[in-house]
C-alpha cells in the first residue's frame, strides 16, 4: 500500500465506545492504519443504538494505536463554537503529535438540533462552516506565535484569547463536502478534502473544483490530503451482507438529502421504504472480498490517498481479519 493509507471508520453510532476502541486497535493489528470517527449526538436509526462523545473515544484510540486519528467529521457551529473545536483538536494533537487531523462539516439537524433554535438552510450552513474554518486557522496561527487574537464575523464572535495548550504543528483542517461550490472553497480555505463514495464522474468534478480553489490560494492541490469514507457490506454470504445493510445501515439506501431530519425515529420510519435495489450505485454489498477490493481500488485510482472503510454489519472482527488478509495487501497507488 505504498503511498496509500487505509484506515478504520469507527462507527460510534453502532458500537459502545469501549468496543469501538477495541475494534480500532484490532484493525491496526490486521493492517489498517488510522481511525476516523464522526461527532454524532444520535445514531441514524434507533437500532444502531449508540452515540458516544467522539473526543473521548479518539483519546482512548490514541493510547491503543500508532496510526492517524481524527474526527471525521465535527460541525464547528451550533453545538460547538469554533474556538472550542480548535481547543479540542489542538489538545488531541498535543497528546499525539503528527498523528491527528481535524475533519469539519456543515452539520446535520440530527445532531445539531438538540440546542434548539432556528435550523438554517444549506447556504447559511456552508457560510457558517467556512467562517469557522477561517476562525480556527487564525486561532491556531496566533496561538502558535504566543499571541492573542479575536474575531467578529457574520456568525461568530470571539473575544481576545489564545489556545494555551498548542502543539508544535497545528493539525490540518479537512472539510467534508459533496458539492462543487464547497469543494472550491475547501481548496481555497482548508488543508484537504473529505468526501464519501459517489459515482466517479462526481468525484472527478469535486477534485477539479478543489484544485481550482487550492491554486487560487497559491497551494498545490496534489500535495493536499484527499480522504474518502467508504461504506460497504461484507459477510460470509451475499444474503447476510444484504441483511446487514437493510437492518444496520438503511440510511445508506436513502436517496435524498438527510441534513434536515432531526430524529432517529423519523429515519426509522423512512427506512421502512428502503428496498435492496436502493443500495445499487451507493454501496457495494457482496460476500466476495475481491469485489470490494476492486471497488476500493477504483477510488484510489481517482486520486484518494487516504481511505477509511466502514463495514456496516456487526461482524466487525471477522471482517477485519478477512480484509486484512485478502484486500489490504492488494491495494496500491
Amino acid at each position: 500500500m505504498s503511498g496509500l493509507t487505509v484506515g478504520y471508520a469507527a462507527m460510534l453510532e453502532q458500537f459502545h465506545p469501549t468496543e469501538a476502541v477495541a475494534l480500532t486497535a484490532s484493525a491496526e493489528e490486521h493492517g489498517f492504519s488510522g481511525c476516523m470517527a464522526a461527532d454524532h449526538f444520535a445514531p441514524w436509526v434507533p437500532t444502531q443504538g449508540q452515540s458516544a462523545f467522539v473526543w473521548n473515544v479518539l483519546t482512548a484510540v490514541g493510547e491503543r494505536t500508532a496510526g492517524d486519528l481524527g474526527p471525521g467529521v465535527v460541525c464547528p457551529s451550533f453545538r460547538w463554537h469554533p474556538a472550542v473545536v480548535a481547543q479540542a483538536a489542538a489538545t488531541l494533537e498535543a497528546m499525539y503529535p503528527g498523528r491527528t487531523w481535524l475533519g469539519v462539516g456543515a452539520g446535520e439537524a440530527l445532531n445539531e438540533h438538540v440546542i434548539a433554535g432556528y435550523w438554517p438552510e444549506a447556504g447559511e450552513r456552508s457560510r457558517r462552516l467556512f467562517e469557522a474554518v477561517e476562525l480556527i486557522h487564525q486561532l491556531f496561527t496566533t496561538s502558535a506565535q504566543g499571541k492573542d487574537s479575536k474575531w467578529s464575523g457574520e456568525f461568530f464572535t470571539m473575544e481576545t484569547t489564545r489556545l494555551w495548550t498548542m502543539p508544535e504543528q497545528a493539525p490540518p483542517i479537512l472539510v467534508a463536502t459533496a458539492g462543487p461550490v464547497n469543494a472550491r472553497r475547501t481548496g481555497r480555505l482548508a488543508d484537504g478534502i473529505i468526501t464519501v463514495g459517489a459515482p466517479h464522474g462526481k468525484i472527478e468534478m469535486l477534485f477539479g473544483k478543489f484544485a481550482e480553489g487550492a491554486r487560487e490560494a497559491g497551494k498545490d492541490p496534489d500535495a493536499m490530503p484527499k480522504v474518502l469514507q467508504l461504506h460497504l457490506s461484507w459477510a460470509e454470504t451475499d444474503e447476510e451482507a444484504l441483511a446487514s445493510a437493510m437492518t444496520e445501515w438503511p440510511n445508506g439506501g436513502m436517496k435524498f438529502p438527510k441534513a434536515d431530519i432531526r430524529s432517529p425515529h423519523d429515519f426509522a420510519e423512512m427506512a421502512k421504504l428502503v428496498r435492496p435495489e436502493d443500495f445499487e450505485g451507493r454501496m457495494v454489498i457482496s460476500s466476495d472480498p475481491d469485489v470490494h477490493r476492486a471497488h476500493i481500488q477504483s477510488f484510489v485510482d481517482l486520486g484518494f490517498d487516504r481511505v477509511y472503510l466502514h463495514n456496516v454489519g456487526r461482524n466487525q472482527q471477522q471482517w477485519l481479519e478477512v480484509f486484512g488478509r485478502e484486500v489490504l495487501p492488494k491495494l496500491h497507488r
